[in-house]
């Protein structure tokens, strides 16, 4: 089976073309190496206006069937940053340990990571979640950080999805062990493919 998802770049430059986007190739590389189950996406590039976020994310979970919805920019404070609004808006459920947790893996590296107010809401059977805007912190937050040996210091966001989206009724995924381990409880895993 395939899984759907939706990729958005929240960005008033990149979409007006002032700069190229990073953060939908960004992405892409990285779920093509850590997935293990065959997808296809949906892209949208798009500005830092509210209406529009939230009408991005409707469409791809309501019309486009995205079972998984990944974000990235406009998570800051400034006036102009309104993802997680927008996110928040269209939300049936918040699941704040994800936000929780991308806080956790960017304060390894910059103290500003305070300010940043990702969020992972649920709606429908899909999962949606704001990520960072650089490329370096997105594989960071997905993936999460290992010591110099390869063994994990902190666990990235990623090894919960599957078993989040098990759990609202979205396809089984698999993921790729060596670039991030799929957390389910033995109850809940299949034999692999």
């Amino acid at each position: 089976m395939t899984i759907k998802i939706g990729l958005v770049s929240v960005s008033d430059r990149a979409s007006n073309g002032t700069y190229q986007d990073l953060g939908i190739p960004a992405l892409q590389q990285w779920l093509e190496q850590a997935l293990a189950t065959p997808f296809s996406t949906v892209t949208r590039l798009i500005a830092d206006e509210q209406p529009l976020i939230e009408a991005t994310l409707k469409a791809l979970v309501d019309d486009e069937g995205c079972s998984l919805v990944l974000t990235t920019g406009g998570t800051g404070p400034a006036p102009r940053d309104v993802t997680p609004d927008a996110t928040l808006a269209v939300a049936e459920r918040e699941m704040p340990g994800f936000g929780e947790q991308m806080r956790q893996i960017s304060l390894h590296f910059v103290p500003t990571a305070i300010l940043s107010r990702q969020v992972g809401v649920i709606r429908k059977q899909a999962l949606i979640l704001n990520l960072p805007g650089q490329p370096k912190a997105i594989q960071e937050t997905l993936q999460g950080l290992k010591d110099s040996a390869g063994a994990p210091l902190v666990s990235g966001i990623f090894s919960a999805v599957p078993y989040c989206l098990d759990l609202i009724g979205a396809p089984y995924i698999e993921t790729v062990e060596s670039v991030v381990k799929a957390f389910r409880p033995k109850s809940a895993q299949r034999p692999s493919a």
